[in-house]
């Protein structure tokens, strides 16, 4: 059926979660550096969508992975969590620890003192048992908009989650990443584009821009 973007986009419904950008994530020192360098291509759009948001009025909050120094309480029955678990034990690699500069989110995008921060130590997206929709539902939110990284785990479960838990998602397809980005541009246009409305940052942009906030 076809969507008014501009309806539910409308400020007050609204809500942007950012994935897992952070400087242990998507900096040069990250745990996957394919992943990382096409997501910091994609940081001026994510940025985009994330300054609007806060301009217009829309909570803006920032769904991060954390790993403490023993591993207690992360997962280890994915092949995922065991190179994460691996990575942790190489030479020049910065662990995700609490209060570390590789698990804040980086400069480009910033956490505003209207921002909310969710951390989460176990799980492959932000949404499944993290309390993240109970958040969202206390700000009355019906429209999720996720940025960040990785369409190939954490943004595609995030918007099953989101869709599953009742929200619309819209996605701005130019600020996500994943790798292969051809990859990425696949799942987005055979998957993700059957689950939520994609578009671009500038549109979401221009349309927050033309509503004064709520």
């Amino acid at each position: 059926m076809p969507w008014d973007l501009k309806a539910i986009l409308e400020p007050s419904r609204c809500a942007v979660v950012t994935s897992e950008l952070q400087n242990g994530v998507v900096g040069a020192s990250a745990l996957f550096p394919e992943l990382a360098r096409l997501a910091r291509r994609r940081l001026d759009a994510m940025a985009t969508v994330v300054d609007a948001a806060r301009a217009a009025g829309v909570p803006v909050i920032h769904a991060t992975v954390h790993r403490r120094a023993d591993g207690r309480g992360a997962n280890t029955n994915a092949r995922l969590f065991g190179a994460a678990l691996k990575a942790a034990r190489t030479e020049g690699y910065e662990d995700l620890l609490p209060g570390s500069h590789a698990a804040a989110v980086v400069d480009r995008i910033g956490v505003a003192e209207t921002d909310l921060e969710l951390p989460r130590y176990h799980g492959l997206g932000p949404m499944y048992d993290s309390g993240l929709a109970a958040v969202l539902r206390n700000l009355a939110v019906r429209t999720v908009i996720p940025v960040g990284v990785s369409v190939n785990v954490a943004i595609t479960n995030l918007v099953m989650d989101a869709v599953n838990a009742g929200f619309d998602v819209v996605l701005p397809g130019d600020a996500v990443a994943g790798a292969p980005a051809e990859y990425a541009d696949s799942v987005i246009a055979n998957t993700l584009s059957l689950l939520a409305v994609v578009t671009s940052a500038s549109e979401i942009a221009e349309l927050w821009c033309a509503q004064p906030p709520s």
